[in-house]
């Protein structure tokens, strides 16, 4: 049960549920006055009429709430529902309900197996149609194709609303994200706009009229700045849609930084694309840490049938062939569990290549079939 939570396309369900209920109620109501007759303890019938009646007001009230729609409420409409079912028993008689006779609870014993399947999806439409029918089939004491024509009809509506009930979710959860998505882009606009229209023109400016190293860092600040602003973009992908690799990376290219791959999209699932994306930067965030400034760095991205190959290569200094083993014998785990640990948990393999003087390659590798 989905206790307490509410989408926008429930409340119509909530309310409907109720309609039924008090349309089944009077429906009941009208057998009890034409068949009481014919009950074996006709008074008693009054009784239950007065209870079903008071639970439908309590049920309208209980269901219109998230709050209050706990699974105790669910499990005692099933209960109290069933109890009214099986009252029929010594109230209308076993030889009125042989011959055909409906039960005190006819049709207003399917409110709560649609409560059920707004609530708890096809699975709890089914165990509360499943119950409710059982209990149905017993109390009716005969097993012909009228009795079971009525538990199958109930069963099969539990299942289509517990279905349209997960794609209605499904759709709402979508929407949600398109909204948020919507928003995040027209706030990026927002910040270029704002950006380019004041610290870009004077960083751009400065580095027109400046030599030296004042319009080397103007030119590396104004490159940081737009990739920012096109990060920013790039981290507002839908998690559950597949994700453009180079879309995720291309915001990392500077004037130090060169970033090479195919012309076509390099499209992964969204956590995968955005877990190879961090192991990518957490190699450029080493070279950065331990190269000196100015260092380049080349990226490149492979997308073969039937892997996907990121290297990130840099002309550093380059480091000793065992100092990974030494800085994990230290303790020191970055790179073991930022970028072999990334590729491990995704099933793929990172080698990293070392020779003094001459840089460092990371050579990164997810199989497509993993």
């Amino acid at each position: 049960m989905r206790q307490g939570r509410d989408t926008g396309f429930q409340a119509p369900l909530w309310r409907a549920i109720a309609v039924y209920r008090i349309a089944a109620l009077i429906y009941a109501t009208i057998l009890v006055i034409r068949n009481c007759t014919l009950y074996a303890r006709p008074m008693a019938a009054w009784p239950v009429l007065a209870i079903m009646a008071g639970w439908t007001v309590f049920t309208t009230y209980a269901y219109a709430n998230p709050a209050r729609r706990r699974p105790s409420l669910f499990v005692a409409d099933l209960l109290l529902t069933a109890a009214v079912l099986a009252a029929s028993v010594p109230i209308v008689g076993r030889v009125a309900l042989g011959e055909g006779k409906p039960t005190l609870a006819v049709a207003w014993h399917v409110a709560p197996v649609l409560a059920w399947a707004v609530a708890g999806g096809r699975r709890g439409g089914i165990a509360a149609a499943v119950f409710m029918g059982a209990t149905d089939l017993v109390v009716r004491a005969h097993y012909d194709q009228a009795a079971y024509t009525g538990s199958v009809l109930m069963l099969l509506a539990a299942i289509a609303v517990g279905y349209l009930v997960r794609l209605a979710e499904d759709a709402h959860g979508r929407l949600q994200r398109a909204v948020e998505l919507e928003a995040a882009t027209r706030e990026r606009e927002r910040l270029a706009r704002d950006i380019h229209d004041s610290v870009l023109q004077v960083l751009a400016l400065v580095q027109r009229r400046e030599t030296g190293e004042l319009a080397k860092l103007a030119g590396e600040t104004e490159a940081a700045l737009r990739n920012l602003v096109a990060r920013h973009a790039a981290e507002t992908v839908d998690d559950r849609s597949e994700v453009d690799l180079m879309t995720l990376l291309g915001p990392y290219a500077s004037a130090s930084v060169t970033i090479s791959g195919p012309a076509a999209p390099v499209r992964l699932p969204g956590p995968t694309a955005r877990e190879l994306a961090a192991a990518v930067v957490a190699a450029l965030d080493n070279v950065g840490q331990h190269c000196p400034s100015g260092t380049k760095t080349f990226l490149l991205i492979e997308d073969e049938p039937s892997a996907v190959v990121v290297t990130v290569r840099d002309d550093g200094p380059g480091m000793a062939p065992d100092r990974l083993e030494e800085a994990a014998a230290q303790g020191r785990l970055g790179v073991a569990q930022s970028i072999r640990g990334r590729l491990a948990d995704l099933g793929g393999t990172a080698t990293i290549t070392a020779t003094p003087g001459e840089g460092t390659e990371v050579e990164l590798r997810l199989s497509r079939l993993t």
